[in-house]
Parts: C-alpha cells; structure tokens; sequence
C-alpha cells in the first residue's frame, strides 16, 4: 500500500512539473527574436529526433513513446503558432513607414550634449539627405554652435526596438557640412545634411520623402486644413522602440502666402521644444492606400512658436501658432553639385 501510495505521489509531482514547463515555455518564446525563434525551432526538432533514438533502442513502453511523440508534436505547434504570431503583417509596416522617415537629433560639442531636435530623411536622385532647422546645426543669438550630430536608425523592420546611433560631423576642414538658403525675406531656417550610404550601420532600416511627397496631386489645400506635426516634442518619445509621436496640427493662416513676406505659414498646434526640424503633413485624400508613406504630402518644416512681443504675460495666453516653412526649399537644398 505504502509503494502504491508512493507512486500515485510522483506521478502527481510529475504533472505539476509539467504544468510548470507548460507554463514556462510560451513565457520563453515571447521574450526571442524571431530569428532566434527559427534557430530554436530547429535546435527542438534536432533534440527531439535524438531522444526519439535513444528511446527506440531502449526497453521502454509504447505509452511512453505515444505520450512522447504526442508531446512532440504539441509543443511543435507552439513553437509554429509564435512563429506565426512574430511575422509582421502588411498594416503595421505600412504604418511604420512614416515613423521610419523621423528621426531624434542630438546635437553635441566633443561629447557634450547640447540639445535635442527633430529630423526627417529625403531622398532625392539616389542621395540621401537629414532635413532639419538651420538653427539646430547652428544659431548665432543663441550662441548654439554644435560641432556634430547623433541621429538614430532602425536596423530591423520587424524588431523596431533594435536601433542604432549615427554620429555626423557638421564641419571638415571648418567648413561646414549642412546647406542652408536665403530668399526675398531673408534665411530660411530649414537645412540639409547629405548622409553618405557608408555613415550608416549596414542594416539600416529607414523611410524617406521625395519629390513626390511635395505634390499636392491637384488638391486644393486651404486655411484650417488638418496637419500632423511629426517629431520629438521635449525628447519625448516610445523609447523602447525609438518613433516618435504626432501632434494633430491645422493651417492658421493664407497657404501659399509668404506669412509677412517670409517664406513660412502658421499652423495652429500645441508644441514644445525639440520639435524644431519636424516634417509638417497633410494626408492626402484621394491616396488609395491610406496606410502608405504615399498617402502624406509635406507641406512645411516645422520651426518655431510664434508669438507677440506685446503680450501681456500675466493675462494673455500664447497664441499657440506656429511657424511652418514651405517645404519646396527642399528642392533648392537637394540640387547636385
């Protein structure tokens, strides 16, 4: 009675081993790569095949082999049902691909660190371009002249938590790296960097606007129109998997007018700083994709708050406007040569 009591006791502790492994092995795969879940896959069907020997050429009972190609089998459709659940599937990286176009820069003297901003990428005839305000890179009333620039990246589409930084110059035999532009109305404070294929980590993941983002495809785009203002605010951001966050935004003044004769509009949004530098869209309303990096025109690059210089502190609130300079500078800031 005392052996069969035994018994009926390690069977028992048998199952609540196993109900913990149960528990233990789902807990394991969310926590893999799925690369690493490949690898795993595999390893599990090379074990498995050699215990599946071992027992065979052992004295052992036809339960026990049933129980264990039963066993097998279940946790090779767990391993399958994570694998499966770990591919990304066509929506997510189509919304992706506009987080992927936004990048945090921190600008630094030596190692230093200064300040935080925004950026975007543009891509123009193979080239590839960081785009911010002139005054991250450099500004004389601040006295803010920074010697280089961190910018983050990507490098796996479908694991956004693994990224990289990029260190670049912004001057070589002290002259300086960006392009930045005058009009009518005097600077602009929008300016391009050109990023060299070999600056970047081999697997490099990103996302850039082009010429045909600046198209309003024959769309009239008025005053009060709705904008996403996509950047950096204060440095916030998810920054387990390094995207930034948007800021709902609307055009407060005459689009495609030179706002007192400068070549920027407002745009009525709440903003800190660390945006400076961030791309200003419109999403488009015929896109067919409204998912797609196709869908967003660039209308502006964000700069600065606007406000009066009358306001009375105590009584007034800011205005809340915005300076958002017209992003067809783009093209005069991405020529060859």
């Amino acid at each position: 009675m005392k052996n069969l009591q035994e018994a009926t006791e390690r069977i028992c502790q048998l199952k609540g081993n196993l109900i913990a492994l149960d528990a233990l092995l789902p807990a394991l795969l969310e926590t893999v790569h799925p690369v690493d879940q490949a690898r795993l896959t595999a390893s599990f069907e090379a074990h498995a095949e050699a215990a599946r020997t071992v027992l065979l050429h052992t004295d052992i009972s036809d339960v026990v082999l049933a129980t264990f190609e039963h066993e097998v089998q279940r946790n090779r459709a767990i391993l399958a049902r994570f694998a499966s659940a770990s591919k990304p599937d066509s929506a997510r990286a189509s919304v992706d691909a506009l987080l992927l176009t936004v990048t945090r820069i921190s600008t630094f003297i030596g190692s230093r660190v200064l300040t935080s901003a925004s950026g975007f990428f543009f891509r123009r005839a193979g080239r590839l371009f960081l785009v911010s305000n002139r005054h991250v890179f450099a500004d004389e009333p601040s006295k803010h002249f920074p010697d280089r620039v961190e910018i983050g990246v990507h490098t796996d589409r479908d694991d956004l938590t693994r990224h990289a930084v990029v260190s670049l110059p912004l001057y070589r035999d002290s002259l300086s790296q960006w392009r930045d532009a005058r009009d009518t109305g005097g600077s602009v404070d929008v300016a391009t960097i050109e990023i060299a294929q070999d600056a970047l980590p081999s697997d490099a993941v990103l996302d850039a606007f082009d010429e045909t983002h600046l198209e309003a495809m024959g769309e009239a785009i008025a005053i009060g129109d709705a904008l996403a203002i996509v950047g950096f605010p204060l440095g916030f951001h998810d920054t387990i998997h390094h995207l930034a966050v948007s800021r709902s935004a609307s055009i407060a003044s005459a689009y495609g007018v030179r706002f007192q004769q400068q070549g920027y509009f407002l745009t009525d949004a709440r903003t800190h700083r660390g945006s400076s530098g961030a791309p200003v869209l419109r999403r488009r309303g015929r896109s067919a994709d409204s998912t797609s990096l196709q869908a967003w025109q660039l209308v502006g690059v964000h700069s600065t708050r606007m406000d009066m210089s009358t306001r009375d502190q105590e009584q007034d609130e800011s205005l809340g406007l915005n300076c958002a300079w017209y992003s067809d500078v783009l093209m005069a800031l991405t020529m060859p040569g």
